[in-house]
């Protein structure tokens, strides 16, 4: 029952109904270590009210997670984000955003189940933290793009160099973007999707 004592359960929010001209969906999920803003692009770009995970920092994190460059962070994804965009009228996304703390990455197992693509979230101030995240991606042979998150405080540099430092082929696509901007996220899956459009267009010529 719900509280005006009716026995109706509340449906979605009608906003949150999937497109009627819908006629496909993919599977994207946005990775990154701890702090690079998954949460904030999965809430920036979904079409729905998004479902996070996040639960409150605590003492018992100091000295197992590393959050240089994000000290005053009081929230961490300890599960999944959530949310939806539609690209076309006939093309749905599902966004999952991944834990970025590595005690945590065993939960990549089931997200990538099903996926299509990945966006990799970095941030200059810590690139280590990528490369593990990277590697991941090249064992699983998941395609994915990178997208470098513009922080106020962070320094920049030529994607040419950035590219360089994370060894990155030629062929993956880099991006600069402002995950807190729901254009600038739009951008990013739009460019993950145009990669992946080229993956197989490649691979019907072969």
């Amino acid at each position: 029952m719900d509280f005006n004592g009716s026995d109706t359960i509340p449906g979605p929010r009608t906003e949150d109904h999937l497109p009627h001209t819908a006629q496909a969906a993919a599977k994207i999920v946005i990775v990154g270590g701890f702090g690079v803003g998954k949460t904030t692009m999965v809430g920036s770009v979904s079409e729905i009210r998004p479902l996070t995970t996040e639960e409150t920092m605590t003492q018992a994190g100091i000295g197992v997670d590393d959050n240089y460059g994000s000290e005053s962070k009081t929230a961490t994804t300890v599960a999944m984000d959530f949310g939806r965009i539609s690209i076309t009228d006939q093309l749905v996304l599902y966004l999952f955003g991944t834990p970025g703390q590595q005690r945590f990455w065993f939960l990549w197992n089931g997200l990538f189940e099903g996926a299509l693509g990945a966006v990799v979230l970095v941030d200059t101030r810590r690139l280590e933290v990528s490369f593990d995240v990277i590697g991941r991606l090249e064992e699983r042979g998941v395609p994915f793009v990178v997208a470098i998150n513009s922080f106020p405080d962070a320094p920049r540099y030529p994607i040419p160099q950035l590219r360089t430092a994370l060894d990155l082929t030629e062929d993956i696509p880099m991006v600069e973007c402002d995950v807190r901007r729901r254009a600038s996220s739009r951008d990013v899956l739009l460019t993950l999707m145009r990669f992946l459009h080229s993956l197989t267009m490649t691979g019907s010529r072969t």
